[in-house]
């Protein structure tokens, strides 16, 4: 990512620093503009190529998953956004996004989940397929306590909201998009989220 741009990487990531702050990209590309001259489709641009680095393997200890979906517009069309977080420590385990929802897509979202993090008990709204889903990969289900609705929402919404501004700012022209520059931007995001909760 770096060598190809010209722009060394300590100011690249800082530029994505700024943004995943809570900057929208043009304030971004602006405070980085006092040490470094970039527009703000340069971090866009950033964004597309990144490719987050494991900073640690050790395990976090994980109580349970707590899980759920929301649709988001994403261009023109609607998709599923699937998350997945730790009540604790409040990480996101996994994010990933569908054109549908069901049982089928539950129980393979929750299977990648098993198989990076193990089997722990999980927790979800009253949806249909997440019973199913657990059934069939053999994990405790239960249906979330006020408290785990809360963290869920809360989390759901602040992603939710990000992913929209930056998709109506930057949205994908092509036609039969295949989303990837949502998942990029949504593989970012995890990152710095996770990078600053264990801050």
């Amino acid at each position: 990512m770096i060598t190809r741009n010209k722009t060394p990487s300590k100011y690249v990531y800082y530029g994505l620093y700024l943004y995943f702050s809570g900057l929208s990209l043009r304030r971004a590309a602006e405070r980085l503009s006092y040490i470094f001259k970039r527009n703000h489709v340069s971090i866009w641009n950033w964004i597309q190529k990144y490719h987050p680095k494991r900073i640690s393997s050790k395990r976090k200890r994980i109580a349970e998953y707590i899980i759920d979906e929301t649709l988001i517009k994403a261009g023109s069309q609607y998709i599923w956004l699937w998350v997945a977080i730790e009540p604790e420590n409040r990480q996101i385990l996994a994010l990933n996004i569908s054109k549908e929802r069901n049982m089928l897509i539950a129980e393979r979202f929750i299977s990648g989940l098993v198989r990076i993090h193990g089997k722990h008990p999980v927790s979800t709204d009253r949806g249909t397929w997440y019973p199913q889903a657990c059934r069939f990969l053999n994990l405790d289900h239960h249906i979330h306590s006020h408290y785990e609705k809360s963290i869920i929402e809360r989390k759901m919404q602040y992603i939710k909201d990000r992913a929209e501004s930056f998709d109506d700012y930057f949205p994908c022209k092509m036609k039969n998009c295949n989303l990837n520059h949502i998942i990029n931007w949504l593989t970012l995001f995890v990152d710095y989220h996770n990078k600053e909760r264990n801050r």
